[in-house]
Parts: structure tokens; C-alpha cells; sequence
């Protein structure tokens, strides 16, 4: 899923969010509440969660960065369970659009639908941040099709195991979605995200630039359309419940219903105005926060949650675990099937997410510390300051604490 954050109902996070198959999948397995993605940004986590190689490995910072010069598909997710018998299909968004690899998978839907417009006259929104409700029905939409074509691979009956990858593009802007999906948000009733004026006074320079106060958020504050904008976005993230939901109701249909590992992830989170920001590109909770639900046979219980910090780096080793597909030696993530089975099982490691060279920020259990290029610092004691309004780096008594991390 791209660019969905952390309004899911499974994490409490933001009540107003209605993802009722969201929520029904997490009942059904193990779901994270501290999953963080490898980079802010579509092209480098993507890569990084393909490959289990980080930013810093690869040196694909940014969406402009052609990841396949540099990474061979011997290096990739996908041709492990090639090379293990698998029948790999895919649809949607995987990696980042400019840079399918069509030679790594056996089956691949190539062609997809546009995105529908608005109505002529319909305002598209405020700036760079563009939404407005669709007169079109769910069929229309690009990713109903993807899901469509995935539901058919995974009803037929198959001669050799298979890996399917269903990419769906919402809640990624323009957040527009059919009407009926606005309307279960009334905008009298929209809360805007927790915020407090100057939260951005004790973050460094460094961080200050990445906001970009002064670009969408000054805009939205000045059009009066924030609501609007929330509205948006849950209304996006409802739609995008529904196609989840049709995809939980082929597995529940397919003949390997109970031999079928269950993987969603969403690239990485959104900010839609915390901290003065919009969109992702930043080292905050919520750029960096996203959705990480199993469904594993033998290893996930009904309703596991588990609050250990893991990235998406994880993902590659661990689906080579549940498999017993040899694990190359290049990953660089953690095999995080400990946790499927136990989700308070002990665990050391911290999540880790780059943005641009040389901006790095560490997240444990309690705490993030950022560190950027320039050397300037961000530290936060996320478990009495979860919104992270308090930056203690520069307090001397937690001068060790920052050196743990």
C-alpha cells in the first residue's frame, strides 16, 4: 500500500480512520505498532524492502535513483522464490513506477487504468496536496482492477507454489476517491492531526528545511481547507480498506487458503500537518510510522500485537524463514519471525530510516534519535512525548542515551 500511515484502526491512533478489513486481518495475525520504513519515500524503501539493502548500502536516496543498474535481479526478493520454485506474479505498484523490472516476474498485469478526474469546474485541491471526491464507482478505479487480477491468480488452482505482490496505489495522492467514500467523513466532524504552534522551534535548521513550513502548510493554513484535506485522506484510506478486503476474501476462497503466508505493509507514513509538514520526506513518527500486519501458518496467533521497533529491511529475511528458502548473504535486515510467534519476545535491535545522505534517525522501544548530515541532532522520549513535541538533545544528562542509539 503506498503512503498510508498510521491511521488504522488496529493502532488506536486516530479513531475517526473506518478500516474495518484492515482491522479484521490484524485479528487474524500479528500486527506492529512501532514498523517503520527503511526511507520516507517510495523509490528507496521500496528498494530497500526488495532487496534488504538499506539507502546507505545502495546509495538510492531518492525517487530520481535508478535502482537497476545497481542492483542486479539476483539481488531481489522476488528471484529467491524464483529460484525456489515459486511462481511469481505481481500487479500494481511494487517498486517505484519509473522503474518496473518487467524480467523478475513470471506474470506481471502490465497494463492499468489512469485515475479518473474530478467533475470539470471541481477544485483540485490546495497547492501541491490534491484531493477531490470522484463521480465514478470503485470499478473505475486503477486499483480495483489490480485487485481484480490478483483475486483471479489466486482462485485458480496451481501446479507449483506461488508468491503474488498486489500493489495498490491509494491512499497515494490525488486523494480522490468515488463520493460515497467522502461522505462517510462529514467535515463538521473532522478532527484535525494533533498539533501545537511552534513545534518546530527546537529542531535543528536541518530539520526546519525538510518541513518546509512555509510551502503546503502556509498554503493550507491560508485556503481554510485543512478539514477538507483530512476528510481526503480518510476518505482515501476507506477505499483502500474496501480493495484490502477483497483481497481477504480471495485468500479465503483459495485452495491454499491454509498454506499462505499474509504480508501488508505500506511503504511508509504521512504527515498532514504535525510538526508544520506535509507528505513524507521527513525523519518524524509520522513520515516514518506505517501499517505491518502477518498472517502466518504455524507462527502468528489470532490478535497478536506487538510493540518491538522493526523495519522493512525485516521483510525479505523473514519471508526466506517462514519458507525455508535459504537466506542470501546479502541481506542486511533481521529475521523478525521470533516475533511473529511471540510478540513479546525479548528484542534489542532498533528500526532504522534514512532521508537523503547522511540523515539517519534510530527508533527503540522509547525513544528516536535523529541525526543529520550537518551533525545537528533530534532526541525524543517517545513513550511520555509520543507526538514529539520535546527535542532533548541537547540536554547533557542523556548524553549516554544518545550514544546507545
Amino acid at each position: 500500500v503506498d503512503d498510508l500511515r498510521d491511521w488504522v484502526g488496529y493502532f488506536g491512533h486516530n479513531p475517526q480512520a473506518k478500516t474495518p478489513n484492515y482491522d479484521r486481518l490484524a485479528r487474524m495475525g500479528t500486527s506492529f505498532t512501532r514498523a517503520y520504513c527503511a526511507s520516507p519515500v517510495c523509490d528507496p524503501s521500496r528498494t530497500a524492502l526488495m532487496s534488504s539493502l538499506r539507502p546507505s548500502t545502495t546509495g538510492v536516496y531518492e525517487n530520481n535513483v535508478d535502482f537497476r543498474p545497481i542492483l542486479p535481479p539476483a539481488k531481489m526478493l522476488t528471484t529467491a522464490f524464483r529460484d525456489a520454485g515459486y511462481f511469481v506474479h505481481g500487479s500494481g505498484k511494487i517498486y517505484h513506477e519509473a522503474y518496473r523490472r518487467r524480467e523478475e516476474w513470471d506474470d506481471y498485469l502490465d497494463k492499468e487504468r489512469g485515475d479518473p478526474r474530478p467533475p470539470a469546474g471541481r477544485s483540485e485541491g490546495v497547492g501541491g496536496i490534491k484531493f477531490a471526491p470522484l463521480a465514478v464507482t470503485d470499478e473505475d478505479m486503477p486499483d480495483h482492477a489490480v485487485v481484480s487480477w490478483c483475486v483471479e491468480k489466486m482462485t485458480r488452482k496451481h501446479d507449483k507454489p506461488w508468491f503474488i505482490s498486489a500493489g495498490l496505489v491509494k491512499p497515494h495522492m490525488p486523494w480522490n476517491v468515488p463520493k460515497k467514500w467522502f461522505d462517510l467523513f462529514p467535515l463538521e466532524q473532522i478532527q484535525l492531526p494533533p498539533h501545537i504552534e511552534g513545534d518546530l522551534g527546537d529542531v535543528p535548521s536541518a530539520g526546519v528545511k525538510i518541513a518546509r513550513p512555509s510551502g503546503d502548510h502556509a498554503a493550507m493554513l491560508k485556503s481554510g481547507r485543512w478539514k477538507e484535506a483530512v476528510q481526503a485522506y480518510l476518505a482515501t484510506i476507506a477505499y483502500c480498506d474496501y480493495e484490502v478486503g477483497r483481497l481477504i476474501e480471495a485468500w479465503e476462497k483459495s485452495p491454499e487458503k491454509d498454506n499462505t503466508i499474509i504480508c501488508l505493509w505500506s511503504d511508509h507514513g504521512w504527515s498532514l500537518g504535525e510538526k508544520e509538514h506535509w507528505r513524507k520526506f521527513a525523519l518524524w513518527e509520522e513520515p516514518t510510522r506505517t501499517v505491518f500486519i502477518w498472517k502466518a501458518p504455524g507462527f502468528t496467533q489470532p490478535g497478536g500485537l506487538c510493540a518491538r521497533p522493526v523495519d522493512y529491511a525485516s521483510i525479505y529475511p523473514t519471508l526466506c524463514a517462514l519458507t525455508g528458502i535459504p537466506a542470501p548473504a546479502h541481506l542486511e535486515g533481521a529475521d523478525i519471525s521470533p516475533l511473529l510467534r511471540d510478540p513479546k519476545a525479548e528484542w534489542k535491535l532498533p528500526a532504522v530510516t534514512t532521508w537523503l545522505k547522511g540523515n539517519h534517525a534510530v527508533r527503540s522501544e522509547d525513544w528516536r534519535y535523529i541525526r543529520y548530515a550537518d551533525g545537528s541532532e533530534e532526541l525524543y522520549h517517545n513513550s511520555s512525548d509520543p507526538l514529539e513535541h520535546v527535542n532533548l538533545a541537547g540536554k547533557p544528562d542523556l548524553s549516554a542515551k544518545k550514544a546507545e542509539l
